[in-house]
C-alpha cells in the first residue's frame, strides 16, 4: 500500500503487511476514504498502539508529578495530587512511572515498530527532563512544552506507516499550534496559583497580559493556515478546508475576545474570558479531527 493518507485514523492504525500477523489491521483499499472502506476503524493494532502510548503518558505523567510535589502543594488546583497531598511516597511515585514507561516502550516495540518507541521516548526525556525543570527557570518552557505536548499525532503515524512523513508531520503541526491560545487561558486563570508556586508563565513573569494576549493571537491566526495542511497535501477536500476555516475562525475570534483581559478591571470577568476560551479550545481540536476523518480522501 502506498497511500500515505490515512490521517482520517489520525494514523494510529499499523500500515498494511504482506502477512497480517497479530496487532495489525487490514488497511482500506487505495483511493478509498475511511468512511467508504468498510473496514472497522477500532482494531486490535489501534487499541495496542493507545495502550503503549497511553503507558508512556501515565508514566511521563507520574514521573512530572513526582518532580513537582513540592510546587504541586503550594497550587490549589494540584494540591490534592497523589505525590503533594502525600498519599503515595516519592518512591512510589518514581517505581509507578519508571515502570509505567518501560511497559509502554516494551509494548509499542512489539506491536509497532523502533521509530515509534524511539519517539516516545524522546517525548517522555523533553517532557520530564528538560520541560518540567524549566518551567521554574523560564517562561520559554511553554514553548518547549508544546513539543511533547504534539507528539501524540505523530506517534500514531509513526505506528502505522513506519516513517516520519508530511502528513504526520502536519498533524503534529496543528495540535502543536494548538496548545497555546489553550494554555494562555489557562495560565492566566491560574496565573496566581502559578506565582504562588515560583511557576514562571508569562502571565507570572508580565502581569500586564499584553504578552499573553499576543502570543495567544499570534498562534491562533496561525492555526487557520496550518489547519490547512492536509487539505495542501491532499489528505482531505474543500469541504475539510471550509470547515477547517470556519472552525479556526471562531477559535480566533474568541481568542480577540480573550484579548479584553487588557481593559477589564473586573477579575470575575477576566476570569471568565480566560475561561471561555479554554472551553472553544477543548471543542475546536476534536471537531477539527472529526472533520479531517469524515473527510479524508486517498491517493492511488
Amino acid at each position: 500500500m502506498t497511500s500515505a493518507t490515512q490521517a482520517a485514523e489520525l494514523a494510529a492504525h499499523p500500515a498494511e503487511s504482506a502477512t497480517h500477523g497479530p496487532g495489525h489491521l487490514h488497511a482500506p483499499t487505495p483511493g478509498a476514504t475511511s468512511m467508504q472502506s468498510g473496514i472497522s476503524s477500532v482494531q486490535r493494532g489501534l487499541l495496542d498502539t493507545l495502550l503503549g502510548i497511553g503507558l508512556v503518558s501515565a508514566g511521563a505523567g507520574a514521573l512530572n508529578e513526582a518532580l513537582e510535589r513540592k510546587t504541586d502543594a503550594r497550587m490549589k488546583r494540584t494540591a490534592d495530587r497523589p505525590l503533594a497531598a502525600g498519599r503515595f511516597s516519592l518512591a512510589q511515585g518514581i517505581v509507578a512511572g519508571l515502570a509505567a514507561v518501560a511497559l509502554g516502550a516494551w509494548w509499542l516495540l512489539v506491536h509497532t515498530n523502533l521509530l515509534t518507541v524511539a519517539l516516545a521516548l524522546l517525548t517522555v526525556f523533553t517532557y520530564v527532563a528538560i520541560y518540567t525543570p524549566l518551567k521554574r527557570v523560564t517562561s520559554i518552557a511553554t514553548f518547549i512544552g508544546a513539543f511533547p505536548g504534539a507528539m501524540g499525532p505523530l506517534l500514531g503515524w509513526t505506528a502505522a506507516r513506519g516513517r516520519i512523513e508530511w502528513p504526520g508531520v502536519a498533524l503534529f503541526a496543528i495540535l502543536f499550534v494548538w496548545q497555546f491560545p489553550h494554555f494562555m487561558s489557562i495560565a492566566w486563570m491560574y496565573r496566581e496559583d502559578y506565582g504562588r508556586a515560583g511557576i514562571r508563565m508569562l502571565p507570572v513573569v508580565q502581569p500586564d497580559g499584553w504578552s499573553t494576549v499576543v502570543e495567544a493571537l499570534f498562534y491562533a491566526v496561525l492555526m487557520i493556515p496550518v489547519s490547512l495542511a492536509p487539505w495542501w497535501l491532499g489528505l482531505a477536500g474543500i469541504t475539510y478546508a471550509v470547515l477547517a476555516v470556519a472552525l479556526g475562525l471562531i477559535y480566533l475570534g474568541y481568542t480577540l475576545r480573550f484579548a479584553r483581559i487588557l481593559r477589564t478591571p473586573d477579575p470575575d470577568e477576566s476570569r471568565k474570558l480566560a475561561r471561555d476560551l479554554l472551553k472553544v479550545s477543548v471543542l475546536y481540536l476534536p471537531l477539527l479531527f472529526t472533520t479531517l476523518m469524515l473527510c479524508a480522501t486517498a491517493k492511488h
